[in-house]
């Protein structure tokens, strides 16, 4: 009898907690099912946010901005071309393949926020339904598309899909927008360049510069010049840095560049002020100061560091003094007029290239530029490029 009584209380006791173990069991199962739709809904909506940023800072915040995703598409498409280039020994075919990085790059850019849009979205419309994952990616597309080949079964869904739809339309309306205003800043930076091309040849040579103007009698219409090329440099300095993909379309002409044609100007700039034997004309010194103050900043936007404060000779420069030396021959050849001291301008013009020298060169080797002499020529040993493309000022190593 005690035996039978204690076999009855076991079975009684384990059909117990069976009972019970199940119900927690799935009262468990239900609570963590919640929670991770809760989850899933929060992740879509932080990376819908983030994506409308990117969107924000890149077409219409009126000033560089640092952004993870545009960073991270223009470095992965950059590694992409660079693994192509650096295997052509061709300039003609690198400098075709390059014309395509820029224009690549922003249709990528584009491509890559709808589809973040899209995924959150997914994980939204998985949250608030019983649907599965397929599903819901069918119905953010249709969303996100205005296809309308999926619709939405409740109000919340509906809600969801009518703002997907909204934010679809507002990035490719940020885009047709964004497009002629880059457009626009490119064509008339294009101008100035072609025109430096009538006066200082091609490739861009600052002493070909002041030699044509004196062999045609015109050195006192050469300082006419920096007025011009100051206000350029002043919109470079503002539209590289809030379009940062400017930087990287290149001139209609394989032998033009803007980084080339600024350095021929700076450069023309500094031996008008350190060796033409002419009065003083504070606009030049001004607008070699307009350049290496844009050309700086446009550098800190891709993270590339800079001498702060630099000083000739404790900073050294690309250019050796057999070559100044050999630009003021080619200048006086075409009766320009030189300084006899050429010892002293010597020290000026380095002490007005040392302030250019680092970034012009750096943004020549960023932008692939063409030949040019006293820029696109040469490297200085002590300086590379970050192993990171940045945008947006921040440095970033993989070190």
């Amino acid at each position: 009898a005690r035996w039978y009584a204690k076999r009855a209380e076991a079975r009684s006791s384990a059909l117990f907690f069976s009972l019970f173990g199940g119900l927690v069991a799935k009262k468990r199962g239900g609570e963590c099912v919640i929670i991770l739709r809760i989850l899933a809904f929060l992740f879509g909506v932080a990376i819908v946010i983030a994506t409308l940023g990117s969107a924000i800072k890149t077409f219409v915040l009126p000033r560089g901005a640092s952004d993870r995703i545009t960073r991270f598409v223009f470095r992965s498409m950059s590694r992409i071309f660079r693994l192509y280039t650096n295997r052509v020994e061709s300039f003609a075919r690198r400098d075709s393949v390059m014309a395509l990085f820029s224009p690549v790059t922003l249709l990528v850019l584009a491509i890559s926020w709808m589809a973040l849009v899209g995924l959150g979205y997914m994980l939204m419309f998985w949250a608030i339904s019983d649907d599965g994952l397929g599903q819901a990616f069918l119905l953010s597309g249709s969303s996100l598309l205005t296809l309308g080949f999926a619709l939405a079964k409740t109000l919340p869904q509906a809600a969801l899909a009518f703002s997907e739809a909204a934010i679809g339309l507002i990035l490719i309306a940020l885009l047709i927008s964004y497009l002629p205003t880059m457009y626009s800043a490119f064509s008339r930076r294009e101008a100035a360049v072609t025109l430096l091309s009538v006066r200082a040849g091609e490739p861009p040579s600052a002493a070909e510069l002041i030699s044509r103007y004196a062999r045609i009698q015109g050195l006192d219409k050469l300082d006419d010049l920096w007025p011009q090329w100051e206000l350029w440099f002043a919109e470079i300095e503002e539209s590289h840095t809030s379009l940062g993909s400017l930087v990287f379309f290149r001139s209609p002409q394989p032998d033009h560049s803007w980084v080339t044609a600024a350095g021929a100007v700076l450069d023309a700039a500094a031996l008008r002020a350190a060796a033409l034997d002419l009065p003083r004309d504070p606009q030049a010194e001004l607008t070699i100061r307009a350049g290496f103050l844009a050309l700086r900043r446009i550098a800190a936007f891709f993270g590339i560091t800079y001498p702060p404060d630099p000083h000739f000779p404790e900073t050294p420069i690309s250019i050796a003094q057999y070559e100044f030396v050999l630009a003021c021959q080619h200048m006086a050849e075409g009766g320009a007029p030189i300084k006899a001291d050429l010892e002293q301008a010597w020290h000026d013009f380095a002490g007005w290239r040392v302030n250019y020298d680092a970034v012009l060169l750096a943004l020549a080797q960023l932008t692939m530029a063409p030949y040019a002499p006293w820029s696109s020529d040469r490297t200085l040993p002590q300086q590379r490029l970050p192993e990171r493309l940045t945008l947006g000022g921040q440095v970033e190593s993989e070190q």
